[in-house]
């Protein structure tokens, strides 16, 4: 996670990210006091529910906006290799720090064998803006992707030859007809469910290839509406602790969902909701889009050295 320096609205992701809106005038000018709160509040959440947690500080200069969602520019996997991506919004592309990879494996002990930066495709403005785009099922090497000006096809398919992956791509758009901007807004995958915003996706042939794959897959689809979908109820993760699995999400996606759908979520880990409404409204994205989760084997450490 990455401690923000200067978040606040930015409006060249604005175009494409249906989820942000505009700022009060005070706000244009500084980052909101209840920012800091609301990242050490998530943080805090996390660490008291077992999830290990490694927080950089973000850099004051060059001024970067959105910081504070770094799974945007960076995914991290078991194999060690590590996946730099093109960004849509240039000054996004400013959040990549080699200084935070060094970091992980100087500080953290893990282990990074291999880099593939896809940031090159920028000069062709094609876009993939890591597992914002992408949602991962790791264990099958499934990537579902909705189609937008983030998420390009042919990006897509090499990140998927490079990585093993097979691709489920899909269009989705939102109640005014405007593409999902990013699929971890509608959808979520974990080890034995998956958490779904049908009604997003218009085409009924593209709807039943991913209700199939997940059905082969054996995940229990937990399906939510558009509604819910613009409350963040699709922006979620589930994470590992020491006693099992957690399950990340904000009060605002919490809140929106109903007794049911909340009882099947639980049926799946222990629930971790933290409100980060400033950052929701201001910024576009939730929890899940805070948390970059580090697959990378770990380092083995000498201990007479």
């Amino acid at each position: 996670m990455v401690r923000p320096a200067a978040f606040g609205f930015n409006p060249e992701t604005a175009a494409s990210n249906a989820f942000q809106r505009a700022p009060a005038s005070a706000e244009q000018a500084r980052m909101p006091p209840e920012i800091l709160h609301e990242f050490d509040a998530l943080v805090l959440a996390l660490r008291n529910a077992g999830v290990r947690v490694v927080v950089a500080e973000d850099t004051p200069e060059p001024v970067k906006p959105d910081a504070v969602f770094p799974n945007n520019w960076l995914s991290l996997h078991a194999d060690g290799t590590v996946v730099l991506y093109p960004m849509l919004a240039v000054n996004r592309r400013q959040e990549r720090r080699a200084d935070l990879i060094h970091r992980l494996t100087r500080d953290e002990a893990f282990r990074v064998l291999r880099t593939i930066d896809l940031s090159y495709r920028e000069a062709e403005d094609k876009f993939l803006e890591g597992t914002g785009s992408l949602v991962l099922d790791r264990v099958t090497r499934t990537a579902y992707a909705c189609l937008s000006p983030r998420t390009d096809l042919d990006v897509l398919a090499e990140f998927a030859q490079r990585l093993d992956y097979e691709v489920c791509a899909f269009a989705a758009v939102d109640g005014a007809g405007t593409p999902v901007y990013h699929t971890n807004v509608m959808m979520a995958v974990g080890t034995h469910f998956a958490v779904l915003c049908e009604e997003a996706i218009a085409n009924p042939q593209h709807r039943a290839a991913v209700r199939a794959r997940l059905a082969t897959t054996n995940h229990e689809i937990i399906a939510i509406s558009r509604a819910q979908m613009q409350q963040f109820a699709g922006n979620l993760l589930e994470l590992a602790t020491a006693t099992g699995h957690a399950i990340a999400l904000s009060t605002t996606a919490w809140t929106s969902l109903d007794a049911e759908q909340r009882l099947a979520l639980q049926a799946h880990g222990r629930i971790i909701a933290a409100p980060i409404p400033t950052i929701e409204r201001l910024g576009g994205g939730g929890v899940r889009c805070m948390l970059a989760e580090i697959h990378l084997p770990a380092r083995e450490v000498n201990l007479l050295s």
